[in-house]
C-alpha cells in the first residue's frame, strides 16, 4: 500500500496537463469524529457521541507542510522526534498515510495546543471545537523550543545598569525593515535578527555602543524554521529568497502559508521535488499542482528546510 507521500507524488510524475489535480480531498476544512460510545458513555455528563471541528485552516496548512517535511529527508523524522515526541511523530504519520485526517487534527489539538487556545462548547449530541484564529497561535507556537534561539549583547560603557543581555525568542518573527533600502528585504530582515551587528545603546543616559552577538539556536540547527511574515505588505514582497542562511546553515524555501484577510482564510503551497502545489482545505478540489511557482502577496509565514551537508 502507498503512503499518501507516495500518492502524491506519482500524481505528479503521471501528470498530463489535462487534470492537475490530486485525485481525492487532502485534509479537508473541518471534520467529524463519531465516538463509537460503549455501556458505560450512558452515564457520561455531558453526553456527546461526536465531535465537529471549525475554522481548522489555522492548522490545516501547516499539518500539511509539516507531512511533506517529515517525508522530504529521512533523518527528519527522529530529529523531529526529540521535540515533538516519537510517539506523536509516528502517530502523525500514520494517521496521514491512512487518510484518518480529521483524528490526525485531534491528535494536534490535544497532544500541542493548550485549552485556551481554541474553544470548545456541547451543542446536542456534538462536541463542537472552533479553531477559528491566528495559525502562528494555533501551530507555531505549539512546536515546543524547535526554534528556539538567543543573542547575547554587551554595551561597552562600563556603568550601563543594564551591560550585558541576553535576548531569547520560542519563535522567529521577522519585522519588516522601518526604511526601505535596496536589495532583498526579507534577506536583509533576516540578517539583523540573526547576525552580529553594533549599535547605539538605548538605555537611557548610556551612551555607550552594543556589540550584539550571532543568534544562535538553543538547540542546534532544527530541520525546519518558520518564519512569522505577517507583518508584511504585499508590496514589499516582490522577491522571496529560496535559500537563507541562518546561525551557520543554509535553509531551503520548502513553501508557505497564505492569509486571505477577505474570507480570514489560510491557504499552503509547498514544493515536491521541484514541483510546487497548492493546497487549500477549503476547496473541493484542495491539492493542486501549479505550473509556475506560486506569488507570495498574501504572505502569512516563510517554511524553510535545512539543506543536507554534502
Amino acid at each position: 500500500m502507498k503512503t499518501l507521500f507516495e500518492e502524491i507524488k506519482a500524481s505528479i510524475k503521471n501528470n498530463y496537463n489535462q487534470d492537475r489535480s490530486f485525485w481525492r480531498p487532502v485534509l479537508p476544512w473541518g471534520g467529524v469524529f463519531t465516538i463509537k460510545a460503549g455501556r458505560k458513555a450512558v452515564s457520561c455528563t455531558p453526553l456527546y457521541v461526536e465531535i465537529r471541528l471549525k475554522n481548522t485552516c489555522t492548522i490545516d496548512g501547516f499539518l500539511m507542510l509539516l507531512y511533506v517535511i517529515l517525508n522530504e529527508n529521512e533523518n527528519f523524522p527522529r530529529e523531529l522526534s526529540l521535540h515533538l515526541g516519537r510517539e506523536f511523530v509516528d502517530c502523525f504519520l500514520y494517521l496521514m498515510d491512512t487518510y484518518s485526517f480529521t483524528t490526525v487534527k485531534l491528535l494536534w489539538i490535544w497532544d500541542k495546543m493548550e485549552k485556551q487556545q481554541y474553544k470548545s462548547e456541547v451543542h446536542k449530541a456534538s462536541l463542537i471545537i472552533d479553531l477559528f484564529g491566528n495559525e502562528h497561535d494555533n501551530f507555531t507556537k505549539n512546536l515546543d523550543n524547535l526554534m528556539s534561539t538567543i543573542q547575547e549583547s554587551y554595551c561597552s560603557n562600563w556603568r550601563c545598569p543594564t551591560r550585558v543581555q541576553e535576548d531569547q525568542q520560542r519563535t522567529i518573527n521577522i519585522n519588516p525593515p522601518q526604511e526601505i533600502p535596496h536589495g532583498n528585504l526579507i534577506r536583509l530582515a533576516v540578517d539583523e535578527l540573526f547576525c552580529s551587528r553594533i549599535e547605539l545603546c538605548e538605555e537611557h543616559g548610556c551612551g555607550g555602543l552594543r556589540e550584539f552577538s550571532q543568534r544562535v539556536f538553543c538547540h542546534g540547527a532544527p530541520p525546519f524554521v518558520v518564519l512569522n511574515m505577517q507583518h508584511w505588505k504585499s508590496e514589499d514582497l516582490a522577491y522571496v529568497p529560496y535559500y537563507l542562511d541562518l546561525s551557520d546553515h543554509k535553509y531551503l524555501l520548502e513553501g508557505a502559508t497564505l492569509f486571505n484577510k477577505e474570507e480570514h482564510h489560510y491557504s499552503a503551497a509547498f514544493q515536491i521535488h521541484g514541483h510546487w502545489m497548492h493546497y487549500d482545505g477549503l476547496r473541493n478540489v484542495n491539492l493542486i499542482l501549479l505550473n509556475k511557482p506560486p506569488e507570495f502577496l498574501l504572505l502569512s509565514s516563510l517554511v524553510y528546510i535545512r539543506a543536507t551537508e554534502k
